[in-house]
């Protein structure tokens, strides 16, 4: 019996972050919109009909004319919604085929080998995602993931033509759409490689696809002859396996504001190493040693500049957030200097390992039961109720260092006193 020939799916959100906040805004449906990152910093995010007038990394406070002149709304990022709706999404697509391997926030692939009607699972796919989240997907679908990103690519391109789903497992049809896709389109193609292509006349899809994989090898890497391969049809690269455990948890991220006293400082501290130590106890780690930095604005000429860190050894592996949040603020007092303006603080967890990895002597001093009871009745609640319902007194509910997020959008799936409501006249 000859084995059946790989076929995967590409499922990826349409503009992901516009379309989130599109999801409980009706009237933005045809309103051209962009994200900006963290402190509202620049463009991050763009719907397509905001494409050709703002580009990706534009800073916000250059481009607020732009915006006005072609009416275009700004968002700040609203990861809360963005995270909620990506798992609506995913489960979704889960429940509709064998396997799934999530890829980023807003795209997935899937594997839907020896699986018939693919051209109707495909729209059965978008229409079930569009009906149950309001969110617009392509699906593209090949013999090879390069394929299923260039077939997705094509569903995007031509969406009126195509309806959002292209099927490539057709030689006929996969061959047009090589023959018709710039080089630079492909999986993994960036921009210093496509000049080197270019320079060796390789300027489509097609062109690669036909390319020696070996010279393309020996010339580059494993990695670009792996995608020649893939785009003649020749499967290299399976669903991945599940991701390995961190070794290391690092949470970071800028202040809202300028900062000049310790107190604030610490709270910020004390509130990244609570969202590190979630992800610490989620993958059933436990931490050995916490790094703290703190460092001011690196690209204000007329500011004074200062970085620094210390690493805390821990009494023993822990993943109690107490204990954590206690060595790494209490290390702030070692390189915290007056008369600075810090702009950023980071807090990472070193040196993890698994419950039962680290081996101690008989009369060492280990985490108490207590403790392991404690931390799960706090994720239980956390987890049910919302983060942050249940924190430590030095983590404050609304810090007037936190991000700058002045255009951010309502946490309608998050938070109960943000639902979305309708109103009848």
């Amino acid at each position: 019996m000859s084995k059946q020939e790989p076929t995967f799916a590409l499922i990826d959100c349409n503009s992901f972050y516009a379309s989130c906040e599109r999801v409980f805004r009706p009237d933005l449906a045809k309103v051209p919109i962009v994200v900006l990152s963290n402190n509202d910093g620049c463009v991050i995010a763009r719907s397509y009909d905001a494409k050709p007038f703002i580009k990706m990394g534009e800073p916000y406070f250059q481009i607020k004319h732009k915006l006005r002149q072609h009416g275009i709304v700004a968002f700040s990022s609203n990861y809360a919604l963005y995270g909620d709706m990506s798992e609506r999404v995913m489960s979704l697509i889960e429940a509709m085929v064998p396997a799934v391997e999530v890829y980023s926030i807003d795209e997935a692939f899937a594997d839907l080998t020896g699986i018939g009607g693919l051209d109707a699972l495909g729209r059965q796919i978008r229409a079930q995602v569009l009906r149950c989240t309001g969110i617009p997907v392509g699906v593209g679908i090949a013999h090879t993931k390069t394929l299923a990103k260039l077939a997705n690519h094509t569903a995007k391109r031509l969406q009126s033509q195509t309806g959002g789903v292209v099927n490539i497992t057709d030689p006929v049809k996969r061959d047009w759409v090589l023959r018709n896709t710039d080089v630079g389109e492909v999986w993994g193609v960036g921009r210093k490689m496509k000049l080197h292509l270019n320079a060796m006349g390789i300027k489509s899809a097609m062109n690669l696809a036909k390319a020696d994989p070996w010279t393309l090898r020996k010339k580059f890497s494993v990695v670009i002859e792996k995608t020649a391969r893939e785009l003649g049809g020749m499967s290299c690269l399976e669903l991945d396996e599940p991701a390995p455990l961190k070794q290391e948890i690092c949470c970071s991220r800028m202040f809202g504001k300028r900062l000049v006293e310790l107190q604030p400082i610490k709270e910020a501290v004390a509130t990244y190493v609570m969202r590190a130590s979630e992800k610490l106890r989620a993958q059933k780690s436990l931490c050995k040693k916490v790094r703290v930095c703190i460092r001011t604005g690196m690209f204000n000429p007329e500011e004074a500049k200062y970085a620094n860190g210390v690493v805390v050894d821990m009494p023993y592996p822990t993943d109690d957030v107490r204990l954590l949040t206690q060595a790494a603020v209490g290390a702030l007092d070692h390189i915290f200097r007056l008369g600075f303006k810090y702009s950023k603080a980071e807090v990472i967890l070193l040196n993890l390992c698994q419950l039962g990895e680290h081996t101690d002597d008989l009369f060492a001093t280990s985490q108490t039961a207590e403790a392991n009871r404690v931390m799960t009745v706090l994720d239980q609640i956390n987890v049910r109720w919302g983060r942050g319902t249940v924190r430590l007194a030095s983590v404050p509910l609304d810090p007037h260092w936190g991000m700058r997020r002045e255009l951010m959008s309502k946490s309608y799936t998050t938070k109960l006193d943000q639902l979305w409501s309708v109103a009848c006249e």
